[in-house]
């Protein structure tokens, strides 16, 4: 299966691309008013583009063969989305202000941009590595 990784690895990251986009685009739709973001068939979307992305995950991980709790760097990535998943809920869905809501939207945004920092180094530290010896 290692002759597909680099088919595998392209639709991962299309599918991180449009998954991100998708959530950052329903924030921006939520809180100014929209309806849209919140329609079952975007939704559906949502859900469709995140199990693409999971699987090509679960591949890439067969594929190399780390995993996380063995990988720190894997295990902090799971975490991670873990938290921007909860985040998302929270920022869409919560029993917040409409404010709170907003900065947790925007933290979930810097959680995902921390998670590809930690992708990238393929360490758990993400791009503060390069400043630890």
């Amino acid at each position: 299966m290692f002759e597909f990784y680099p088919e595998i690895r392209t639709v991962h990251i299309a599918a991180v691309l449009a998954s991100v986009s998708l959530f950052a685009l329903r924030g921006i739709g939520v809180f100014s008013g929209a309806r849209w973001p919140m329609a079952a068939p975007v939704k559906l979307l949502s859900y469709t583009i995140d199990t693409v992305l999971l699987t090509a995950a679960l591949m890439l991980m067969t594929i190399v063969q780390q995993y996380p709790f063995a990988d720190a760097w894997l295990t902090v990535k799971v975490l991670l989305l873990i938290v921007y998943i909860v985040m998302g809920i929270l920022a869409f869905r919560g029993p917040f202000s409409e404010r709170t809501r907003i900065v947790i939207w925007a933290g979930a945004l810097l959680v995902v941009g921390y998670i590809f920092f930690v992708a990238r180094a393929h360490d758990p530290l993400g791009i503060f590595a390069q400043f630890v010896s």
